[in-house]
C-alpha cells in the first residue's frame, strides 16, 4: 500500500456524514470495492445470503473489480477522492483534511 493511499483512506474515514463531501450509496459502494481490491485483491469469499442485502451489495461492488490490480485500485480510489474533494476544497474542514495528501 502506498502512503498516499493510506492518507486518503484515513481522510475518507474522517469525513463527517453531514460535512461538505457527501457520497451517494453508489459512490460508497464503489469506494468500498476499490478499497477491498486495493488491500486484499480479488474477492475470495462466497456471496452473502439473499437476506443480507448490505453484504450482497458490498460483495457485488468488490467482485466487479475482479482482475484489477491492487495498484490500479489504489489509483482509482485516490482519483475518486480528489474528484469528490475538489469542488469543496476551499471548505476549511476539507482543506485541513487534504493539506498533507500529495496529488500523484
Amino acid at each position: 500500500m502506498s502512503s498516499t493511499f493510506e492518507k486518503v483512506v484515513a481522510a475518507v474515514r474522517s469525513f463527517d456524514k453531514n460535512g461538505p463531501v457527501q457520497l451517494s450509496q453508489a459512490q460508497q459502494l464503489q469506494m468500498y470495492g476499490l478499497y477491498k481490491q486495493a488491500t486484499e485483491g480479488d474477492v475470495t469469499t462466497a456471496k452473502p445470503g439473499i437476506f443480507d442485502f448490505a453484504g450482497r451489495l458490498k460483495w457485488d461492488a468488490w467482485n466487479k473489480l475482479k482482475g484489477t490490480s491492487k495498484e490500479d485500485a489504489e489509483k482509482e480510489y485516490i482519483r475518486i477522492f480528489w474528484e469528490l474533494c475538489d469542488p469543496v476544497k476551499d471548505d476549511p474542514k476539507i482543506a485541513e483534511v487534504v493539506k498533507d495528501i500529495p496529488r500523484n
